[in-house]
């Protein structure tokens, strides 16, 4: 047998102090898997061009026009076939390739966060002022995904596996529901597992759940006149936005304490001699338990009808989004957990080091991961999420596992300026190889063995036993396309 002079001078030594019988010869070849690994640390500079372009273009939910056709591109030229316009969504697509069983996805989001630019440096400092800024990662998500399935496709064509992996272009994840109007559209119907991962300050599965939340602007109606001359002829809107505001506050007295309820007025009239004769407050309310917080919603609700009263103004609601809490699926965790301790974690050059220590001065750490925790893979995390995502809804209609990668200095919170120069930097980049490499493992081990399969559809009829999935969103409305546009 001829064998590559490396691999026959290990197997001559094996023999000689008797590690390896004669008939296993075959396990000194090269596993795939780790072939493709080594592949994809050889590309890894190619995706991290592109998660920086990303990073650089920071557009907002349903406006991610440039990221999403940056992914189109790579993925069409990989020779997947591309379907636009998902779900009536101008930057929602999906890119497939193969055909038939199984049919595995793997989910990407792109969008930026409003008022988060910065470069990437360690001291707060804006690309541009006010502009948006990727502080919750997506542009390392979305290129780490397409990434995981491009590596799949070379894998499943390579070795001519059956079976189909799809990739899912997710927009306007915060805030705007694109997944949900994906699922409505029924592109998830024919899926066999999901993966999805997200950018975070440590590397572990998680078997947590989110919150689900119900969000809306409110926006009030009154009668302008001269604040001064005349304000008895005014009824002001910004007021009855004040008096719902203040009866909100005393509301989260009486509401359990898991609830998280924030907001922003996002119109306050046009002058201050002017009574407002509009008026606009943006809110989310939030709680693990859907039904709970069908019941909490609907108290708000009545606090915007006083305000509405209170001040003889009229009240309209728009209706913005909800997203479920994520139902855990214990099958797929353990199979991320499993590949992403193959992958391992990553370490800091002294220049990224320097970075991250000067990142730490500026955050509070008392319940921060020490630095060099990003070396290693965390125990699965079974605790409550304090965010909300529309990842959640797509778990309740097909079995689905979410993990984190250490793209962040360990300490370092989502949507923080942060996070944000973290995102466009090379830690950045690491941790991404770290989540497509993970990704790519755990979709082979879905594609090759039915049996992973069979155990995911199990753990998710046993999650899901007793509950019935309804999305809050109304079956007639459309994508919030504009709802980061200001009234």
């Amino acid at each position: 047998m001829k064998l590559r002079p490396f691999l026959a001078i290990a197997y001559t030594l094996a023999l000689f102090f008797g590690q390896l019988p004669f008939t296993t010869i075959a396990q000194t070849k090269p596993d795939a898997r780790d072939e493709m690994l080594r592949k994809m640390d050889a590309q890894a500079e190619h995706y991290g061009r592109l998660s920086r372009q990303i990073w650089e273009w920071a557009e907002v939910g349903y406006k991610e026009k440039q990221s999403a056709e940056l992914l189109k591109t790579e993925l069409r030229k990989a020779g997947f076939q591309i379907q636009e316009n998902v779900g009536e969504m101008p930057t929602a697509f999906t890119a497939t390739f193969g055909s038939g069983k199984p049919v595995i996805g793997i989910m990407g989001e792109y969008d930026a966060l409003p008022g988060l630019s910065q470069e990437d440096v360690a001291e707060k400092k804006a690309r541009v002022a006010g502009a948006p800024g990727h502080g919750c990662g997506h542009n390392l998500f979305g290129v780490a995904s397409a990434f995981a399935a491009i590596a799949v496709k070379d894998y499943l064509t390579e070795k001519k596996l059956p079976g189909t992996i799809r990739f899912y272009g997710t927009p306007a994840e915060e805030g705007g529901g694109g997944k949900i109007y994906m699922a409505r559209a029924g592109v998830f119907n024919d899926c066999d597992s999901v993966l999805v991962w997200h950018p975070g300050d440590n590397n572990g599965a998680s078997l947590g759940t989110s919150l689900a939340n119900i969000t809306a602007k409110f926006k009030f109606y009154g009668k302008a006149a001269h604040a001064a001359a005349a304000p008895d002829k005014g009824r002001s809107a910004l007021d009855a936005v004040m008096l719902m505001s203040h009866a909100v506050d005393l509301l989260r007295e009486h509401v359990p304490q898991e609830t998280r309820i924030h907001y922003v007025v996002t119109n306050g009239g046009s002058a201050p001699n002017i009574v407002p004769d509009f008026s606009e407050v943006y809110i989310y309310a939030r709680h693990p338990s859907m039904p709970i917080l069908d019941g909490i919603w609907s108290r708000i609700v009545k606090c915007a009808e006083a305000g509405a009263l209170g001040t003889e103004t009229r009240m309209e609601m728009e209706f913005v989004n909800s997203v479920y809490n994520l139902l855990p699926n214990d099958a797929l965790t353990t199979l991320i957990d499993k590949n992403m301790r193959r992958v391992g974690g990553m370490k800091y050059t002294a220049e990224e080091k320097a970075f991250a220590e000067k990142i730490r001065q500026t955050l509070p750490l008392e319940n921060a991961l020490p630095l060099g925790s990003q070396e290693q893979v965390q125990p699965i995390d079974s605790g409550l999420g304090i965010g909300s995502t529309d990842v959640a809804d797509v778990s309740w209609i097909v079995p689905t596992a979410q993990f984190s990668a250490a793209t962040w200095v360990p300490g370092a919170p989502a949507h923080s300026w942060q996070s944000t120069a973290c995102s466009g930097m090379s830690i950045g980049r690491k941790g991404m190889l770290i989540a497509a490499q993970t990704l790519a493992l755990s979709a082979i081990d879905l594609m090759t063995d039915p049996k992973q399969i069979e155990a995911a559809r199990a753990s998710f009829n046993q999650r899901r036993a007793g509950y019935e999935y309804k999305s809050r969103v109304p079956a007639t409305q459309k994508p919030p396309l504009n709802y980061r546009d200001k009234s």
